[in-house]
């Protein structure tokens, strides 16, 4: 089993919407997935515009590829560069520590988790 950016077991991120690289709820990474796609992420209209912005439109509905659309509100797995990416920009949202992979530290500072951190 994973663990997590605080040490403990991976929990999951969100089952409705769906989510993961794996599309198993959770923020778990392998070999596969080229996007690092580990952290659990609560998705605000500042975030879906910046990601929009920046080339990753995650609010239309992409029914061909079973994905609904994000809202405000909705937890997902991101990528941890582009939440990096999004922190840079001050667009960065939320986290839940306990379902964001420990292999985000690899991009993403813990003290900038922890600013953003749900769960404390």
């Amino acid at each position: 089993m994973a663990n997590n950016v605080v040490g403990g077991e991976l929990q999951a991120c969100s089952f409705d919407p769906l989510t993961g690289f794996y599309r198993n709820g959770c923020c778990d990474t392998g070999a596969e997935d080229q996007g690092v796609h580990t952290v659990c992420a609560v998705m605000t209209d500042e975030f879906l515009a910046f990601s929009a912005s920046v080339g990753n439109d995650l609010s239309t509905p992409r029914p061909e590829f079973g994905f609904a659309g994000l809202k405000a509100g909705d937890r997902w797995c991101l990528c941890a560069a582009r939440w990096a990416e999004a922190l840079e920009a001050g667009a960065a949202p939320q986290v839940v520590l306990g379902a964001t992979h420990a292999r985000t530290l690899e991009w993403v500072d813990l003290k900038d988790l922890l600013a953003h951190a749900i769960d404390g």
